[in-house]
């Protein structure tokens, strides 16, 4: 007997095809930099070393921490949303998106406070790297956080529900964005 084969499956993963494709570009980027970082760390040790020292690593694991609870409850809201139950992943998605806002908020101290201290992007080049993919990692939070805010929305809409297939693509996004922080944050806060 034959097995019927769901090649749809395949070829459309869950969320789609453009985000994973989003993802993985998103992913290499990132890994170019990372990668890039630390060859440059290779010609100056001693100065990469000093410079992490100058992070507060506890607001790196703060940070970390807000992020994978906003995964989690990310994962809860997908999972809720599977099935049906739109209070419930209407709730877990308000919990995401105020992790997401205290990451910023927090990551908005931190900057704050390097720029007192006169650590810019031109201070060396461990800053250097640190505000670019800080900064960009910045933006993308931003960036899902205004996705999971439309998604919330769609939940609660009438006249226009979000569809358990947007709402997964947009989680999708959400953990990407946790990913590429746990890339940033060992590597910026604790390697060097």
């Amino acid at each position: 007997m034959k097995e019927n084969i769901n090649y749809k499956n395949i070829y459309y993963p869950p969320g789609g095809i453009l985000i994973w494709i989003i993802i993985l570009l998103e992913l290499l980027t990132f890994g170019i930099a990372l990668i890039a970082m630390v060859v440059s760390s290779k010609s100056n040790p001693e100065v990469y070393h000093s410079s992490r020292l100058m992070l507060n690593s506890t607001y790196g694991v703060i940070n970390t921490l807000f992020l994978l609870t906003g995964g989690f409850f990310m994962a809860e809201a997908v999972r809720f949303i599977k099935k049906n139950n739109l209070t419930k992943a209407s709730f877990y998605t308000a919990i995401a998106i105020l992790s997401g806002i205290s990451f910023l908020i927090l990551k908005g101290v931190e900057y704050y406070e390097k720029i007192e201290h006169g650590i810019g992007l031109e201070y060396n080049s461990f800053f250097t790297f640190y505000w670019l993919l800080t900064g960009f990692h910045v933006v993308h939070v931003m960036v899902g956080v205004i996705i999971l805010a439309f998604m919330y929305k769609g939940l609660k809409s009438v006249k226009s529900p979000i569809s358990p297939e947007s709402f997964e693509t947009g989680a999708h996004f959400w953990h990407m964005v946790d990913l590429i922080w746990l890339l940033l944050f060992p590597l910026l806060y604790l390697i060097f």
